[in-house]
């Protein structure tokens, strides 16, 4: 479903006005004429023709190759109507549905008083979309609408509303989109369903027979051949060739010049020289020359380049005159790729030295007219590291290091910094650097030298030391310190104030991380309802590319705290919720995406779905995660792959799974307390009773389930007393979940069972199934042993356990328990004997053990497998898998 901004009322607008007050502007509906040199290109029109019979068609291809010629080369040849809408950048919902409309109303294809206009620019009405869609579906002949530069429609909302309206338009719509990038729409949907046709840039390479139709029309003749090395000298690029075409225009023999310019550039270079930047007055080619070293321009930054005011005429005039200088919309300019590169060689040798000057001088008033990425492109290209991390600091733009699609090439920015700049920020920078590295040690010591020489030396000390918090936090956070994150999130309380609030607003990521760090520290050290409270805060907080992976990691975290308090639909809802979280922005993985991962595998394995909790766990240690875990991830992996793997019946390789793989600063009571628990049921599977017992009694005071634990182990070595006085005395916890209170009423009904109370035991096996029913929650019925089966079957509340936990079986022809408590080695040793028909004595013969011996052997296999003869004993284990 699209996400449609509600409550936007329709309105009509009077005739000849735009809905929202601004000024029509027809030419932006009109399809682009060709000029007489446009090569026209039969295999990609039918290609374009084969895109009639799909609903979206993407023409997606670099800047220059020929797209927007292309497709309207091909609409004015169609006989249904065009609707044509050139997009414009940082249009709102409501801005480009206006334009949109306005542009089918100027074909005559809406009518606005049935349809309407949305009235408020930030967004639009859903019904108003419906109803467009709707109109568009009864429509006899579908409407071909090309939506050209739709790169420019960054925002995810917009391509959302306009994917609803695809669906809802039907065959009514076939929309055209021309973009450089890849749309924000659901394309592997799409392609699966055979409704997208696409057209990217290895089809809009010009062929060599493309390439000698193309400089015919300029009236260059040259050979297929001559052509082909053209082709891929220029990559076939659309741009590269029709200047080819231009320079060797005034060259005496057109091939010749073609295959020098295969050899190197220097003749297009001359000719663009000669021909375009010295034909200019003086002024303009010191302009040129200039803004060669920026990729986009807007006067005011050209007349700071220049030291002049004149920048908005000439480049006006310039775009007029076609002189490879390109207008991007809301007066940015740019020079066309090539032209700029020929400007940037001439200015290093007509000017040396003068570059690094420029990119200075342009990174200043970017910094100052709020464009800080590219503010700090030109700081590091002019080699300026201390105004560079400088920017990045005072503009609280330092979370950006680990979170949101620049985090790297931040990164790889800031790792050419020279060690020669050593100011507070610079010191802050390589804190952080260090710390998406994991390597805490090196990041406090930058951290530390930072915070001793900020007050006299940082250019914004407030700005600075909130970053100091930030790092602070995460420095905290990777040894499990909670003493230290929560005086690094109380100093950032304090330094709220002191920071303009338009940067607190502009950078929502600072004090998102924070939060979360925080919140898994504290959910580290066991305290979780504070962890609760950081994690909340950022998950109510700002959504957007800037918080995603804060949001991510939060929302894992608390799926984390909501599985070890027992609720699996809570936690395996927040996991699913954290992994889109990053997948809507395209943003890469990161360790909060493991956090998810190993919830669901956890609950997977309470589920007793063992190969989706492998797969899951397998997937946390995929490409893309790096870096060492973090120690409630650790924590985390060792105790989810610790139940699996005892849940697959290797206790040894449980044991060794649940073993600390991290140190920490503080010790963490749930980590210490399950590692205990998974411990003392690997000793239980492997048939030591007394030795688990010793286990928990040893182990630190832990979480409930720990407690359930230790009364297993008790019953199971015959202490049924002691074992039931130890559930007593767990204190009532009125927030925990199936999966810690069902254990806990098995193991009662257990001890009921043996005192001789089967009602009493019944009534506590019916709580638990209704308790664990609404969770699918499986694994403490596996785990309590054959009992539960001869519970259920014997006039028990089998109908509870019906479609669920016996998956579909009769009680009543079941022969066999759920599952089975492991059997010894020894155990199955008599076992194989037993199937072979050999008599006790026989056994402990072959055994070389006593008649006693093997007796307790098969009293331990009787009770394991819930039956009392061996023939029956031989019967099940051949059904479980056993032999």
């Amino acid at each position: 479903m699209a996400a449609v901004e509600p409550s936007a009322p329709a309105v009509t607008p009077r005739a000849g006005a735009h809905p929202l007050g601004a000024r029509r502007l027809p030419g932006r509906f009109a399809i682009p004429a060709r000029p007489a040199t446009f090569q026209h290109r039969g295999r990609l029109r039918r290609h374009l023709d084969l895109g009639r019979t799909t609903p979206l068609t993407m023409v997606n291809g670099a800047a220059g190759a020929g797209k927007t010629l292309l497709v309207a080369d091909w609409a004015a040849s169609l006989d249904e109507p065009v609707v044509w809408l050139t997009a414009d950048a940082g249009q709102t919902p409501g801005l480009f549905w206006a334009c949109v409309l306005e542009a089918l109303h100027h074909q005559g294809l809406v009518d606005p008083a049935e349809v309407g206009f949305p009235a408020d620019a930030r967004r639009v009405d859903r019904k108003l979309l419906a109803r467009l869609g709707f109109g568009l579906a009864a429509r006899r002949r579908p409407v071909v609408v090309v939506l050209d530069e739709y790169d420019r429609v960054t925002g995810p909302v917009v391509s959302e509303q306009v994917e609803f309206v695809l669906r809802n338009a039907g065959p009514g719509l076939r929309l055209v989109l021309v973009t450089r990038t890849e749309p924000l729409l659901p394309l592997h949907r799409h392609r699966a369903a055979g409704t997208l046709t696409e057209i990217r840039n290895a089809e809009l390479a010009f062929t060599p027979e493309e390439a000698v139709g193309l400089l015919s029309l300029h009236g260059l003749e040259l050979s297929v051949d001559a052509a082909g090395a053209l082709v891929e000298r220029t990559g076939g690029w659309a741009a590269g060739l029709r200047l080819c075409a231009l320079a060797a225009q005034e060259a005496d023999d057109a091939e010749v010049y073609l295959k020098e310019f295969e050899a190197g550039r220097s003749t297009v270079a001359d000719y663009l020289l000669d021909e375009v930047l010295k034909r200019q007055p003086a002024e303009t080619q010191d302009l040129l020359l200039r803004v060669s070293v920026l990729e986009r321009f807007s006067p005011a930054l050209a007349n700071a380049l220049t030291g002049r005011p004149d920048a908005e005429t000439v480049l006006d005039g310039l775009r007029r005159q076609n002189a490879f200088v390109e207008a991007l919309g809301h007066s940015w300019y740019r020079l066309h790729p090539l032209f700029g590169e020929i400007l940037r060689a001439h200015l290093e040798v007509t000017r040396p030295g003068l570059r690094p000057h420029l990119h200075g001088r342009a990174a200043q008033w970017l910094q100052h007219a709020g464009y800080l990425p590219e503010a700090l492109c030109h700081g590091a290209a002019a080699g300026d590291w201390e105004f560079t991390a400088g920017a990045l600091v005072d503009d609280l733009a330092i979370g950006q290091l680990f979170t949101g699609l620049r985090a790297d090439g931040l990164a790889g920015l800031f790792s050419r910094m020279t060690t020669q700049t050593a100011t507070p920020a610079a010191e802050l920078v390589r804190a952080a650097l260090a710390l998406t590295r994991h390597d805490v040690d090196r990041a406090l010591v930058h951290l530390h030298h930072a915070e001793r020489t900020l007050a006299d030396e940082a250019s914004d000390p407030a700005a600075a030391q909130l970053g100091c918090a930030l790092l602070e936090a995460h420095a905290a956070r990777l040894p499990g310190a909670p003493a230290r994150a929560e005086k690094a999130a109380r100093s950032a309380r304090t330094l709220h104030p002191e920071v303009p609030a338009r940067l607190l607003e502009q950078h929502p990521e600072l004090d998102a991380l924070l939060l979360t760090h925080l919140g898994a520290t504290l959910l580290w050290a066991g305290r979780f309802q504070e962890a609760r409270e950081a994690l909340n805060t950022v998950v109510a907080g700002p959504a957007g590319t800037a918080t995603a992976l804060p949001r991510q990691e939060s929302l894992s975290h608390l799926a984390l705290i909501d599985y070890l308090d027992g609720w699996l639909d809570r936690a395996e809802s927040k996991a699913l919720a954290a992994l889109t979280e990053t997948e809507r922005y395209g943003l890469p993985l990161s360790a909060g995406s493991a956090v998810g991962h190993l919830v669901r595998a956890a609950v997977a394995v309470e589920r007793d779905e063992l190969e989706s909790a492998q797969r899951l766990l397998d997937e946390t240690a995929a490409p893309g995660r790096t870096g060492p875990d973090d120690p409630v991830t650790a924590a985390a992996r060792a105790l989810v792959t610790a139940r699996l793997r005892l849940a697959q019946g290797d206790p040894p390789a449980a044991v060794a799974a649940a073993r600390p793989t991290v140190r920490a600063e503080a010790v963490s009571p749930w980590e210490q307390g399950h590692a205990a628990a998974l411990a003392c049921a690997a000793q239980l599977a492997e048939g030591h009773p007394e030795a688990a017992v010793h286990t928990l009694l040893d182990a630190p005071d832990g979480p409930a389930a720990c407690t359930v634990d230790a009364a297993r182990a008790l019953l199971a070595a015959g202490h049924p007393g002691p074992a039931i006085d130890l559930l007593d005395a767990l204190p009532p916890d009125e927030g925990a979940g199936p999966a810690v209170t069902v254990p806990a009423l098995l193991l009662r009904a257990r001890a009921w069972d043996l005192a001789g109370h089967p009602e009493t035991a019944r009534r506590l096996v019916t709580r638990a199934l209704l308790d664990a029913r609404g969770e699918r929650l499986r694994r403490p019925f596996l785990d309590a042993g054959p009992w539960v089966l001869r519970m259920l079957g014997a006039g028990g509340p089998e109908a509870l356990a019906e479609g669920w936990l016996l998956r579909g079986r009769n009680v009543a022809e079941a022969s066999g328990p759920l599952v089975v408590e492991e059997l010894s080695a020894r155990e199955h040793d008599v076992l194989v004997r037993l199937a072979q028909m050999m008599s006790t004595e026989e056994i402990a013969a072959d055994l070389c053990v006593s008649v006693n011996t093997v007796k307790t052997h098969l009293k331990g296999v009787f009770r394991k497998l819930g039956v009392n003869r061996r023939t029956d004993a031989v019967r099940r284990a051949r059904q479980l898998g056993l032999m």
